[in-house]
Protein backbone atom coordinates (compact mmCIF):
# COMPACT_ATOMS: atom_id res chain seq x y z
CA UNK A 1 0.00 0.00 0.00
CA UNK A 2 1.55 3.39 -0.92
CA UNK A 3 1.39 6.02 1.94
CA UNK A 4 -0.29 9.31 0.73
CA UNK A 5 2.64 11.96 0.19
CA UNK A 6 2.80 14.47 3.57
CA UNK A 7 2.87 18.04 2.23
CA UNK A 8 2.72 21.46 3.80
CA UNK A 9 0.18 23.92 1.87
CA UNK A 10 1.91 27.89 1.96
CA UNK A 11 -0.99 30.27 0.90
CA UNK A 12 -2.41 33.68 0.10
CA UNK A 13 -6.01 32.64 -0.15
CA UNK A 14 -7.27 34.14 -2.80
CA UNK A 15 -9.95 32.02 -4.44
CA UNK A 16 -7.95 29.85 -6.67
CA UNK A 17 -5.88 29.31 -2.83
CA UNK A 18 -9.26 28.60 -1.90
CA UNK A 19 -9.28 25.44 -4.61
CA UNK A 20 -5.72 24.06 -3.75
CA UNK A 21 -7.09 24.09 0.04
CA UNK A 22 -10.01 21.88 -1.05
CA UNK A 23 -8.56 19.33 -3.31
CA UNK A 24 -5.36 19.13 -0.90
CA UNK A 25 -7.90 17.90 2.00
CA UNK A 26 -9.92 15.70 0.17
CA UNK A 27 -7.37 13.73 -2.21
CA UNK A 28 -6.10 10.39 -0.49
CA UNK A 29 -2.99 10.38 -2.71
CA UNK A 30 -1.98 13.21 -0.23
CA UNK A 31 -1.78 13.90 3.87
CA UNK A 32 -2.44 17.68 4.80
CA UNK A 33 -0.31 18.15 7.66
CA UNK A 34 -0.95 21.93 7.87
CA UNK A 35 -1.62 25.34 6.32
CA UNK A 36 0.97 28.45 6.68
CA UNK A 37 -0.17 31.92 5.21
CA UNK A 38 1.61 34.85 3.90
CA UNK A 39 0.74 38.31 2.45
CA UNK A 40 0.13 38.43 -1.50
CA UNK A 41 -3.77 38.28 -2.88
CA UNK A 42 -4.10 40.26 0.17
CA UNK A 43 -3.01 41.01 3.78
CA UNK A 44 -1.95 38.80 5.49
CA UNK A 45 -4.79 39.04 8.36
CA UNK A 46 -7.32 38.84 5.73
CA UNK A 47 -5.98 35.49 3.53
CA UNK A 48 -5.26 33.81 7.31
CA UNK A 49 -9.44 34.42 8.05
CA UNK A 50 -9.96 32.92 4.30
CA UNK A 51 -8.02 30.31 5.24
CA UNK A 52 -9.57 30.11 8.15
CA UNK A 53 -13.01 30.41 7.01
CA UNK A 54 -12.36 27.75 4.09
CA UNK A 55 -11.78 25.07 6.24
CA UNK A 56 -14.80 25.75 8.19
CA UNK A 57 -16.94 25.46 4.41
CA UNK A 58 -15.39 22.35 4.34
CA UNK A 59 -15.13 21.11 7.63
CA UNK A 60 -11.23 20.64 7.48
CA UNK A 61 -9.19 20.79 10.55
CA UNK A 62 -5.68 21.46 10.20
CA UNK A 63 -2.93 23.62 12.34
CA UNK A 64 -2.92 27.08 10.44
CA UNK A 65 -0.19 29.43 11.23
CA UNK A 66 0.33 32.92 9.81
CA UNK A 67 3.64 33.68 8.03
CA UNK A 68 5.28 37.05 6.52
CA UNK A 69 3.60 39.95 6.40
CA UNK A 70 5.97 41.92 3.96
CA UNK A 71 8.60 40.51 1.38
CA UNK A 72 11.87 39.99 2.14
CA UNK A 73 12.82 43.78 0.57
CA UNK A 74 10.11 45.98 0.28
CA UNK A 75 6.30 46.27 1.63
CA UNK A 76 3.48 43.66 0.53
CA UNK A 77 1.36 44.53 -2.03
CA UNK A 78 -2.44 43.48 -2.68
CA UNK A 79 -4.52 42.16 -5.71
CA UNK A 80 -7.92 43.35 -4.96
CA UNK A 81 -9.16 44.43 -8.62
CA UNK A 82 -8.57 40.42 -8.95
CA UNK A 83 -9.78 39.15 -5.59
CA UNK A 84 -12.01 42.11 -3.78
CA UNK A 85 -11.84 43.58 -1.09
CA UNK A 86 -11.24 40.62 1.37
CA UNK A 87 -8.97 39.05 -1.26
CA UNK A 88 -12.05 36.16 -1.33
CA UNK A 89 -15.09 37.83 -2.70
CA UNK A 90 -17.99 36.39 -3.76
CA UNK A 91 -19.55 34.00 -1.64
CA UNK A 92 -20.37 34.11 1.78
CA UNK A 93 -18.16 31.97 3.88
CA UNK A 94 -18.56 30.85 7.63
CA UNK A 95 -16.62 32.30 10.37
CA UNK A 96 -13.75 30.06 11.74
CA UNK A 97 -14.20 27.21 13.90
CA UNK A 98 -10.86 26.75 15.65
CA UNK A 99 -7.89 29.14 16.53
CA UNK A 100 -4.62 29.73 14.52
CA UNK A 101 -1.07 28.29 16.03
CA UNK A 102 0.46 30.06 18.50
CA UNK A 103 3.34 29.33 16.27
CA UNK A 104 4.74 31.31 13.43
CA UNK A 105 4.53 29.87 9.76
CA UNK A 106 8.27 29.04 9.93
CA UNK A 107 8.09 27.20 13.04
CA UNK A 108 5.05 25.71 11.95
CA UNK A 109 6.54 24.11 8.87
CA UNK A 110 9.77 23.54 10.92
CA UNK A 111 7.89 21.29 13.45
CA UNK A 112 6.06 19.11 10.82
CA UNK A 113 8.86 18.39 8.98
CA UNK A 114 11.05 17.41 11.64
CA UNK A 115 8.03 15.30 13.15
CA UNK A 116 7.20 13.67 9.95
CA UNK A 117 8.29 10.37 9.33
CA UNK A 118 8.20 10.75 5.94
CA UNK A 119 9.72 13.32 3.61
CA UNK A 120 7.10 16.36 3.31
CA UNK A 121 6.20 18.32 -0.15
CA UNK A 122 5.95 22.24 0.35
CA UNK A 123 3.25 23.63 -1.53
CA UNK A 124 3.40 27.41 -1.84
CA UNK A 125 1.04 29.16 -3.72
CA UNK A 126 1.42 32.32 -2.96
CA UNK A 127 4.68 35.05 -2.95
CA UNK A 128 7.86 32.33 -1.60
CA UNK A 129 8.51 34.15 1.31
CA UNK A 130 7.90 31.84 4.27
CA UNK A 131 9.30 29.14 2.26
CA UNK A 132 13.16 31.14 1.95
CA UNK A 133 13.04 32.04 5.56
CA UNK A 134 12.20 28.82 6.43
CA UNK A 135 15.12 27.57 4.18
CA UNK A 136 17.65 30.05 5.66
CA UNK A 137 16.31 29.23 9.32
CA UNK A 138 16.75 25.11 9.14
CA UNK A 139 19.53 24.32 6.58
CA UNK A 140 19.10 21.00 8.95
CA UNK A 141 15.71 20.37 7.10
CA UNK A 142 16.37 20.59 3.94
CA UNK A 143 17.34 16.57 3.55
CA UNK A 144 13.73 16.31 5.21
CA UNK A 145 11.98 18.08 2.43
CA UNK A 146 11.09 15.50 -1.22
CA UNK A 147 9.81 18.52 -2.98
CA UNK A 148 8.87 22.41 -3.20
CA UNK A 149 6.09 22.89 -5.96
CA UNK A 150 5.58 25.91 -6.48
CA UNK A 151 2.87 28.10 -8.59
CA UNK A 152 4.51 30.94 -9.81
CA UNK A 153 6.47 32.44 -12.90
CA UNK A 154 5.93 31.89 -16.35
CA UNK A 155 7.99 30.62 -19.29
CA UNK A 156 6.45 33.59 -21.40
CA UNK A 157 4.92 36.62 -20.48
CA UNK A 158 3.43 38.16 -16.61
CA UNK A 159 0.44 38.89 -15.42
CA UNK A 160 1.38 42.00 -12.85
CA UNK A 161 3.66 43.95 -14.77
CA UNK A 162 4.68 42.34 -18.51
CA UNK A 163 7.61 40.24 -17.44
CA UNK A 164 6.48 39.15 -14.21
CA UNK A 165 3.91 36.63 -12.52
CA UNK A 166 2.53 37.96 -9.65
CA UNK A 167 3.83 35.59 -7.04
CA UNK A 168 7.47 36.18 -7.83
CA UNK A 169 7.00 40.14 -8.25
CA UNK A 170 5.72 40.10 -4.67
CA UNK A 171 8.94 38.83 -3.34
CA UNK A 172 11.87 38.42 -6.26
CA UNK A 173 14.61 37.96 -3.31
CA UNK A 174 12.71 34.91 -1.54
CA UNK A 175 11.91 33.43 -5.37
CA UNK A 176 16.03 33.66 -5.99
CA UNK A 177 16.80 32.00 -2.28
CA UNK A 178 14.33 28.93 -3.51
CA UNK A 179 16.09 28.92 -6.85
CA UNK A 180 19.18 28.50 -5.63
CA UNK A 181 18.43 25.84 -2.93
CA UNK A 182 19.49 23.20 -4.65
CA UNK A 183 16.14 21.16 -3.53
CA UNK A 184 14.23 19.38 -5.95
CA UNK A 185 11.67 22.31 -7.14
CA UNK A 186 8.37 21.63 -9.69
CA UNK A 187 7.02 25.12 -11.10
CA UNK A 188 3.70 25.89 -12.03
CA UNK A 189 3.69 29.02 -13.82
CA UNK A 190 0.96 30.78 -15.79
CA UNK A 191 1.69 28.77 -18.57
CA UNK A 192 0.24 25.68 -17.88
CA UNK A 193 -2.66 27.30 -15.39
CA UNK A 194 -3.63 29.41 -18.25
CA UNK A 195 -4.87 25.63 -19.36
CA UNK A 196 -6.77 25.17 -16.00
CA UNK A 197 -10.00 27.22 -17.32
CA UNK A 198 -12.95 27.16 -15.31
CA UNK A 199 -15.18 27.29 -17.94
CA UNK A 200 -19.30 27.56 -17.95
CA UNK A 201 -18.90 23.30 -18.54
CA UNK A 202 -16.95 23.24 -16.02
CA UNK A 203 -19.39 25.29 -13.39
CA UNK A 204 -22.06 23.34 -14.85
CA UNK A 205 -20.25 20.26 -13.70
CA UNK A 206 -19.79 21.79 -10.36
CA UNK A 207 -23.37 23.13 -9.38
CA UNK A 208 -24.38 19.49 -10.78
CA UNK A 209 -23.09 18.07 -7.39
CA UNK A 210 -26.23 20.20 -5.67
CA UNK A 211 -24.00 20.96 -2.34
CA UNK A 212 -23.81 23.79 0.01
CA UNK A 213 -19.67 23.39 -0.99
CA UNK A 214 -20.56 22.96 -4.28
CA UNK A 215 -22.70 26.30 -4.51
CA UNK A 216 -20.02 28.29 -2.71
CA UNK A 217 -17.30 27.55 -5.41
CA UNK A 218 -19.45 28.41 -7.62
CA UNK A 219 -20.06 32.01 -6.38
CA UNK A 220 -16.80 32.47 -5.97
CA UNK A 221 -15.70 31.00 -9.18
CA UNK A 222 -17.90 33.45 -11.39
CA UNK A 223 -16.95 36.28 -8.77
CA UNK A 224 -13.04 35.00 -10.05
CA UNK A 225 -14.33 35.07 -13.74
CA UNK A 226 -15.61 38.56 -13.75
CA UNK A 227 -12.95 40.22 -12.29
CA UNK A 228 -10.68 38.19 -15.36
CA UNK A 229 -12.74 39.53 -17.93
CA UNK A 230 -12.59 43.06 -16.73
CA UNK A 231 -9.14 43.20 -15.73
CA UNK A 232 -7.54 40.69 -18.14
CA UNK A 233 -10.40 40.18 -21.21
CA UNK A 234 -9.98 36.53 -20.48
CA UNK A 235 -13.72 34.61 -21.23
CA UNK A 236 -12.81 32.23 -18.21
CA UNK A 237 -10.62 32.48 -15.22
CA UNK A 238 -8.06 30.07 -14.49
CA UNK A 239 -7.56 28.06 -11.42
CA UNK A 240 -3.56 28.64 -11.09
CA UNK A 241 -3.35 27.19 -7.49
CA UNK A 242 -4.42 23.67 -7.55
CA UNK A 243 -1.95 22.48 -10.66
CA UNK A 244 1.13 22.89 -8.36
CA UNK A 245 -0.62 20.45 -6.10
CA UNK A 246 -2.24 18.38 -8.53
CA UNK A 247 0.92 17.37 -10.08
CA UNK A 248 2.46 15.94 -6.66
CA UNK A 249 -0.96 13.79 -6.53
CA UNK A 250 -0.45 12.48 -10.21
CA UNK A 251 2.89 13.07 -12.02
CA UNK A 252 1.10 12.27 -14.85
CA UNK A 253 -1.36 15.37 -14.67
CA UNK A 254 1.28 17.58 -16.46
CA UNK A 255 4.30 17.44 -19.11
CA UNK A 256 7.49 18.49 -17.20
CA UNK A 257 10.46 20.06 -18.75
CA UNK A 258 14.11 20.25 -16.80
CA UNK A 259 15.54 23.70 -17.14
CA UNK A 260 17.91 26.35 -15.42
CA UNK A 261 15.48 29.00 -14.03
CA UNK A 262 17.12 32.37 -12.71
CA UNK A 263 15.02 35.27 -10.92
CA UNK A 264 15.59 38.84 -12.33
CA UNK A 265 16.16 40.86 -9.27
CA UNK A 266 17.70 43.92 -10.92
CA UNK A 267 15.94 44.54 -14.19
CA UNK A 268 13.96 48.27 -14.14
CA UNK A 269 11.14 46.85 -16.58
CA UNK A 270 11.42 42.89 -15.72
CA UNK A 271 12.02 42.84 -12.02
CA UNK A 272 10.44 39.53 -10.33
CA UNK A 273 10.37 37.63 -14.20
CA UNK A 274 11.29 34.04 -14.11
CA UNK A 275 14.13 33.19 -16.75
CA UNK A 276 13.49 29.98 -18.15
CA UNK A 277 16.42 28.82 -20.38
CA UNK A 278 13.83 25.61 -22.17
CA UNK A 279 16.71 25.76 -24.44
CA UNK A 280 19.91 25.61 -23.06
CA UNK A 281 21.21 28.95 -24.30
CA UNK A 282 22.68 30.02 -21.41
CA UNK A 283 24.75 26.70 -20.31
CA UNK A 284 23.09 26.02 -16.71
CA UNK A 285 22.45 22.97 -14.97
CA UNK A 286 18.55 22.43 -14.65
CA UNK A 287 17.19 23.28 -11.16
CA UNK A 288 13.63 23.15 -12.22
CA UNK A 289 11.00 20.82 -13.11
CA UNK A 290 9.01 23.58 -15.31
CA UNK A 291 5.08 22.32 -15.95
CA UNK A 292 4.93 22.46 -19.41
CA UNK A 293 1.41 21.21 -20.57
CA UNK A 294 -1.75 20.11 -18.46
CA UNK A 295 -4.06 17.03 -19.00
CA UNK A 296 -7.28 19.36 -18.29
CA UNK A 297 -9.59 16.48 -18.19
CA UNK A 298 -7.62 14.59 -15.41
CA UNK A 299 -7.35 17.90 -13.66
CA UNK A 300 -10.66 18.40 -13.39
CA UNK A 301 -11.69 15.35 -12.79
CA UNK A 302 -9.08 14.85 -9.23
CA UNK A 303 -10.73 19.04 -8.68
CA UNK A 304 -14.46 17.74 -8.82
CA UNK A 305 -14.01 14.46 -7.15
CA UNK A 306 -12.30 16.58 -4.06
CA UNK A 307 -15.51 18.10 -4.34
CA UNK A 308 -17.51 15.42 -3.80
CA UNK A 309 -15.72 14.02 -1.01
CA UNK A 310 -15.95 17.18 0.78
CA UNK A 311 -19.52 18.15 -0.16
CA UNK A 312 -20.91 14.94 1.64
CA UNK A 313 -23.74 16.52 3.81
Amino acid sequence: MTLPTPIILDCDPGHDDAMAILLAAANPAVELLGITTVSGNGSLEKVTYNALRMCAVANIVVPIAKGANDPLAGKASAAPTIHGATALDGAELPEPTFEISQLSAVELIAKLVSECDRKVTLIPTGPLTNIAMFLQAHPELHDRIEHISFMGGSTERGNWTPYAEFNIWADPEAADIVMRSGLPLIMSGLNITHQALATPEILDRISALDTKLARTVVDLLQFFATTYREVFGMPDPPVHDPVALAIVIDASVARLVSAPVAIELHGELTRGATAVDLYGTTGQAANVDVAMELDVEKFWNMMIDALKVLGKE
